[in-house]
This record gives structure tokens, C-alpha cells and sequence, in this order.
């Protein structure tokens, strides 16, 4: 039987590079994910952890799944995680992490669907489709704590220089694996969906 080529979306789909120093624009795709939703600091929350554990199991199933039923292989894509909070400027100043909501994402390709996630979920993992259209992001090396000086920029200079204004939640793909790298080395893309700014009614 010919072994099924791998498919490695991070090099195929828009979206996966990012420039240090740099604020790009850029159109993202629709994209299929595993999703989980929580809330709370992802430093001390339990339940941040055990969410992370249960996407990762979720997703090296549906893969498993997806290589052996349905003839296809594809390389498990890193973590992502979309972010608000009630209070947005918690994201740039004082970083008070216990009033953030997130939703966990993996990427699948997009012959996986609902019903293959369905089969092999746990806690509470599902797939879902994020459209974000338009987006600002950047790359951003160093420890996740260090991040507010260039969302700052992002949202204080950037945006409101170029006419835009947000349009969706805040997006971190996470690049490394905290837990093999150095803070100061983690690489992570900053993305942030947005718009022009609405032109007021006369």
C-alpha cells in the first residue's frame, strides 16, 4: 500500500510567518480547528492545563484516525489561543491574567470535520471553523510576560496610524514548546483581526 504523503500546514497556510519587529498586514483564510473554551491566568489555572492535555489527545486521535481510515497524514500543528478580556487594556498593563477568557486551538486540514472530532474528543474539544479575514501580527521572541510593550504599539500606534481599529479577539500562536524552551527564546506570532475604522453617520 503507497504510504500517504504528510501534509504540513504550517508551510502551506497563509498565516504561519510573521516578522520580528515588523506589523504586516495580512488576509487569513478560514481555517478549521480543534477548539476548547476556558478562562483564567494559563500560568496557575488547573483547568488551563487539563484544556491543553485534552486538545493535544484530541488532535494526535483525529491524526491517527485521519491517517489510518482515511488514507491522509498531516503534522499536528502547534498551540494557538484567541484571548479577551473585559477590561482589553489587562492585555498591555498590569497583565492581570486571572480576567482573561481563551479558547485553545489546533489547526486540522480541512477534510477533517465535525463528526471525526466527535468521535474521538476529549474534555470537551470540538471543531470549529475561525474566519478572521484582515489581520495585523508580528513576531514576538522572548517570554510571554514581555508581550504587553508590543501589543501596545500594536493597538496604540499601529492600528490607529493605518486607519484600523479591531475587529475580533486577540490571537497567539505559539511557535515552541515552553516546556523545551528557554523564556527568552519562545517565538510567538501576535495577530490581531481588524478593520477600518467606521465612518460615523451624518
Amino acid at each position: 500500500m503507497e504510504r500517504a504523503a504528510k501534509v504540513d500546514l504550517k508551510r502551506e497556510t497563509v498565516g504561519y510567518r510573521a516578522r520580528l519587529g515588523r506589523f504586516d498586514v495580512v488576509e487569513i483564510p478560514g481555517q478549521a480547528f480543534l477548539a476548547v473554551d476556558g478562562s483564567g491566568d494559563p500560568n496557575t489555572s488547573e483547568s488551563y492545563r487539563r484544556s491543553v492535555e485534552d486538545l493535544f489527545s484530541t488532535a494526535y486521535r483525529v491524526k491517527f484516525h485521519s491517517k489510518r481510515e482515511l488514507g491522509r497524514d498531516y503534522t499536528v500543528m502547534p498551540l494557538e489561543a484567541t484571548w479577551t478580556a473585559a477590561d482589553l487594556a489587562s492585555f498591555t498593563t498590569g497583565r492581570d491574567k486571572d480576567r482573561w477568557s481563551w479558547t485553545l486551538l489546533n489547526a486540522v486540514p480541512d477534510w477533517i470535520e465535525a463528526p471525526d472530532v466527535e468521535r474521538f474528543t476529549a474534555g470537551g474539544v470540538r471543531h470549529r471553523t475561525l474566519l478572521e479575514g484582515v489581520c495585523v501580527q508580528t513576531l514576538h521572541v522572548g517570554s510571554y510576560d514581555d508581550e504587553g510593550p508590543v501589543l501596545a504599539r500594536l493597538h496604540g500606534e499601529f492600528l490607529p496610524d493605518n486607519g484600523l481599529v479591531p475587529t475580533g479577539r486577540h490571537h497567539e500562536i505559539y511557535l515552541n514548546d515552553p516546556r523545551r524552551t528557554e523564556p527568552g527564546r519562545l517565538r510567538t506570532i501576535l495577530r490581531q483581526p481588524c478593520g477600518p475604522v467606521p465612518v460615523a453617520a451624518c
